[in-house]
């Protein structure tokens, strides 16, 4: 089975290579404990590896055995663009892998489809030079999972995938969709990607659910990762959980594996330490 790489060495030797090409992954987290910096490591290593190998060798290493290396890295925000998101890896990556890696990045930028329906002024989020015609077109714009999903359809085919974020989606529930309209979304990329062969992941903070309404994406994903905060003394610790994975889990639980410690480095988002049931 093809693996494509998370780009996280000690997690991607762990389970196998990576994930199993055409999953979706829903990166699960408390504010700050990890989940975006994963998202934001995934997307500048893989990138890296199709831009300059050598300093993909010095930062990551071989890719395991069996791993293929999607060649296109597509980032889509419905509220951020690029200058920064750039700004933001720069604050979690080494600037040298940010700066080599941004080529190999497509960004996809959704913030006028979903700012139209909302009383944000149009020139906080839109070109304040915008033609005549571009300002006729305003009312004519996809919504917002139109837009997405033409972008996934376009672009989706082995690459890797990166939506930020599944919140802002819920958040944006009213007109254009109502909170049943959420699982049945991710189940229908889930679906695609297994066909498009390459790896989506979805960011989603979870303090902004229930439980049931959590149980519901999780379930609708191939794949969920929980990142948590865990207090221990005077110190707090990031922590990484495999929720659930199809075709993985088994591999974890082979190892005895139960949760991972992780850290911020120089490479971005590292396992540092792997907790085995005693």
């Amino acid at each position: 089975m093809r693996r494509v790489p998370f780009g996280i060495r000690r997690l991607d030797t762990t389970i196998g290579g990576g994930a199993p090409g055409g999953s979706l992954v829903l990166l699960s987290g408390e504010a700050g404990a990890g989940a975006r910096e994963f998202m934001y490591t995934a997307a500048m290593m893989n990138a890296l590896q199709a831009t300059d190998e050598e300093l993909f060798d010095l930062y990551y290493g071989d890719l395991p055995d069996g791993t293929e290396p999607v060649p296109n890295v597509h980032y889509v925000s419905f509220t951020a663009e690029k200058p920064r998101l750039r700004r933001e890896m720069d604050f979690v990556l080494d600037e040298e892998i940010t700066e080599t890696a941004i080529e190999n990045v497509t960004f996809h930028d959704l913030s006028g489809e979903y700012f139209r329906v909302s009383p944000i002024p149009r020139d906080w989020y839109a070109d304040r030079t915008g033609s005549i015609t571009s300002l006729g077109d305003e009312g004519e714009r996809s919504t917002v999972p139109e837009a997405l999903g033409d972008v996934l359809s376009d672009h989706a085919t082995e690459s890797l995938v990166i939506i930020d974020s599944l919140t802002d989606l819920i958040s944006a529930t009213g007109e254009d969709m109502t909170w049943t309209d959420i699982p049945k979304l991710v189940k229908g990329i889930t679906r695609a990607t297994y066909e498009w062969g390459g790896l989506v992941l979805v960011l989603l903070n979870h303090e902004t659910l229930s439980g049931e309404r959590h149980g519901q994406l999780i379930d609708a994903a191939d794949g969920s990762f929980m990142f948590e905060w865990e207090s221990g003394g005077s110190t707090r610790a990031r922590t990484l959980v495999v929720r659930q994975f199809r075709g993985v889990l088994s591999a974890i639980e082979d190892e005895d594996i139960v949760q991972f410690e992780t850290e911020i480095g120089d490479a971005g988002f590292d396992i540092s330490d792997v907790r085995k049931i005693r």
